[in-house]
């Protein structure tokens, strides 16, 4: 009776460790769903920060990698042709910008035979160029389009051919504009126990 009773109790103990551990993964799920739902919905916050500076607030999202792989496969091809293993990449990030510039600006050393007004406008997948010869001056408007994508990936350790663990955290920035070069780029992660939703 007594080890009918232990077997019981072993069984019950089990099958609530397993209950509790269903339970805390779909209250997990259910969370990540809802902060998923939340981004989904609301829209891109674009605002201006001190010195003009333009700056974009967006909700996060939260993807398994096999959504990640159905919903961005074209994304995720990219990550491939950068010889990187989706199973490494820690998160990414895109942003488009777009600049726009208005001058005019003065002829320098120009002969004028005459008082002429000519227009021309120069145009590619990524920049648009207009603008108006008047006399001595030149007044153009130049536009450009670029998209900015990011990948966070893990480098892992490497002994002889055995990769283990993790050696470092990079990020990976691509530019689309072939008439953009990237001077600059920064990632700061945050550890995980500060990490709160």
């Amino acid at each position: 009776m007594k080890k009918f009773l232990l077997i019981y109790a072993m069984g019950a103990t089990l099958l609530l460790i397993a209950c509790m551990a269903t339970l805390r993964h779909s209250h997990l799920e259910v969370a990540r769903l809802r902060n998923n739902n939340e981004a989904l919905s609301s829209e891109t916050k674009l605002y201006k920060i001190r010195y003009n500076d333009s700056a974009a607030s967006v909700v996060a999202m939260q993807l398994q990698l096999k959504e990640y792989k159905e919903q961005h496969a074209r994304d995720a091809k990219q990550i491939r042709a950068l010889d990187l293993q989706l199973r490494r990449v820690e998160s990414t990030a895109k942003a488009a910008t777009q600049s726009e510039v208005h001058f005019v600006a003065p002829q320098i050393d120009t002969i004028i035979l005459r008082d002429t007004l000519s227009q021309f406008r120069w145009h590619d997948k990524w920049v648009d160029i207009e603008g108006t010869i008047r006399g001595d001056s030149v007044e153009c408007t130049i536009e450009s389009i670029d998209t900015l994508q990011q990948v966070i990936h893990r480098v892992p350790r490497r002994f002889w051919f055995i990769r283990y663990g993790t050696k470092a955290i990079r990020q990976e920035v691509v530019c689309s504009n072939p008439h953009t070069r990237i001077v600059y780029a920064e990632y700061i992660e945050l550890p995980k126990r500060h990490r709160k939703r």
